[in-house]
Parts: C-alpha cells; sequence; structure tokens
C-alpha cells in the first residue's frame, strides 16, 4: 500500500473516531477490516480500528472474521488481541439476544455466531495466551451465556490475582448464580471491583445490597462511575427505599449525575403506576 492510500485511511480512521457511530457513512466497515488487516499501520490505529469495529451499526460476518483473526495471531500484539475479543461482545450479545429467525435482527449470521463460540473457550482455555488477552475472551464470552462459563468464573474469582477477580465480577453480571460472590465484593478494597458488584447487583435485583446501594447514593464523596453505576442499580435494588435519595441527586451540579438520576426516578415512579 503506498504512503499516500495509508494517509487516507488513518485520516478516514480519525473521522470516524471523532463521529457518532450513527453518523458513520457505509464504507465504514471496510476502512475498519482494511486498517485490521493491514499490520503496516501503527499498533495505535490497529487498536482504534478494533474498538470501533465492534460498533453494532458496522459489525458484520468480515468483521467479525478479521477480529478473530487478530484474536488468534499470536504475533499480533497483546493489547491489540485484547481489544479484539472485546469487540466480539457486542455482536455475540445480539446474536443471543435476537436469535437467527429473521437476519435482519441480528448484525452476523449464524454461522459467524457458532464461530466465535468455538474459538473463545479455545482461546482461554490455553494458558499459553496472555493473561490479559484471556480475561477479555471471558468477558465477550459472558455476552451471551454457555456452560464453560461458570466454572471459569468460578475460578476466576478463587484466584489471588484481583484482576481475574475483577473479570469474574463483571462475568457475574450476566450469569445468575452468584449472588454470595457479589455481595461479597461489594465489600472488596479494589474499586473497580466494587463498581462491577454494584453493576451486577443492580442486574439481578438484589434486595440484599441495597445497604451499599444507599450508603453510595449519599455519600459526600464518591468516584463518578460508582455512584453512576449505584444510581442505575437502584432501579431494581429496593427501589422505594431509593427515591429519596435519588430526587436529592437531581440538584447534582454535575449534569450527568443528575440527568441519571432523574431517569432512574423516572422508571421508579411509572413502574409504581405515579406520574
Amino acid at each position: 500500500m503506498s504512503d499516500e492510500m495509508q494517509e487516507i485511511q488513518n485520516e478516514d480512521l480519525r473521522e470516524l473516531d471523532s463521529a457518532l457511530p450513527w453518523d458513520w457513512p457505509e464504507e465504514a466497515s471496510d476502512t475498519l477490516i482494511k486498517i485490521l488487516k493491514n499490520r503496516a499501520e501503527t499498533e495505535n490505529d490497529r487498536l482504534v480500528a478494533a474498538e470501533l469495529a465492534g460498533e453494532y451499526v458496522v459489525v458484520n460476518d468480515e468483521i467479525v472474521d478479521e477480529l478473530l483473526k487478530v484474536l488468534n495471531a499470536e504475533d499480533e500484539p497483546e493489547a491489540l488481541r485484547s481489544q479484539a475479543a472485546i469487540s466480539l461482545g457486542p455482536a455475540l450479545e445480539a446474536a443471543d439476544t435476537d436469535g437467527f429467525e429473521d437476519p435482519e435482527d441480528s448484525p452476523i449470521s449464524e454461522e459467524s455466531f457458532k464461530k466465535i463460540l468455538e474459538v473463545l473457550p479455545r482461546v482461554y482455555s490455553d494458558t499459553k495466551v496472555p493473561k490479559l488477552v484471556r480475561r477479555r475472551v471471558l468477558e465477550a464470552a459472558v455476552r451471551a451465556p454457555q456452560e464453560w462459563h461458570k466454572d471459569a468464573i468460578r475460578a476466576a474469582y478463587a484466584d489471588s490475582d484481583p484482576e481475574w477477580k475483577l473479570s469474574a465480577v463483571f462475568g457475574m453480571g450476566c450469569l445468575k448464580g452468584f449472588d454470595k460472590e457479589i455481595l461479597e465484593s461489594l465489600d472488596h478494597d479494589d474499586s473497580e471491583i466494587v463498581y462491577e458488584a454494584v453493576r451486577a447487583a443492580g442486574s439481578w435485583g438484589l434486595t440484599q445490597a441495597k445497604g451499599h446501594i444507599r450508603t453510595i447514593l449519599a455519600a459526600d464523596e464518591v468516584e463518578k462511575p460508582l455512584l453512576l453505576a449505584a444510581i442505575e442499580a437502584a432501579v431494581t435494588v429496593a427501589p422505594e427505599e431509593m427515591a429519596s435519595h435519588l430526587a436529592d441527586l437531581m440538584d447534582s451540579e454535575d449534569e450527568e449525575v443528575a440527568e441519571a438520576a432523574a431517569e432512574s426516578l423516572a422508571i421508579i415512579r411509572a413502574e409504581a403506576g405515579e406520574e
């Protein structure tokens, strides 16, 4: 590829990265595939391309094939393989949720879906694969729950490495059956693990977590991502008890926090039959 053509592709990538996905041109998927294929591109550009390739508006069978090639390639950079794994997650979840009765309901074909399901456990089970890649494979795989995931999550949670535990708690938000572990994780020293535990508690409406959620909502100082996760979780975790805290947060000086609180409170009121 000529330097001129490579520069055009890089400029196209910058335009995609700076625009909202639903504003991308029709040729966006082709642009991303070309950059992913071209090892002469910088690692950063290929990383960006891999990240954008996971967007629902562009992911298709060709992109899935390219992401799987990157993931499977032992000589590709660890960060790029990890991002390729994560970018398979949205398509995997969409296909698992919507099925294949109507081809227009899923961004990928059933064949591609099965191919992902075959590759991910194989890469995960290979202990020679870098830890980060295996963690990201697990985090992507749980978007379409399979039998092997529960054992993988249990093993990751039992690991003394907090990074594996973090991946495990993330997975618990996608698979039922880990209420005890989620509640334990709410008291963890690692703020990232607590964040994932709050999200998981919200996913399954764990009323036993209401004390933790209430504490986060009422705290004078709390990390913003954790606060936003607690605001969302409040909808399913003892919503009536959380309403007053959400009302208070609607007056937050942080516009994102105020909007999130208003949205959660509106959902709670609607479900309670209030106007």
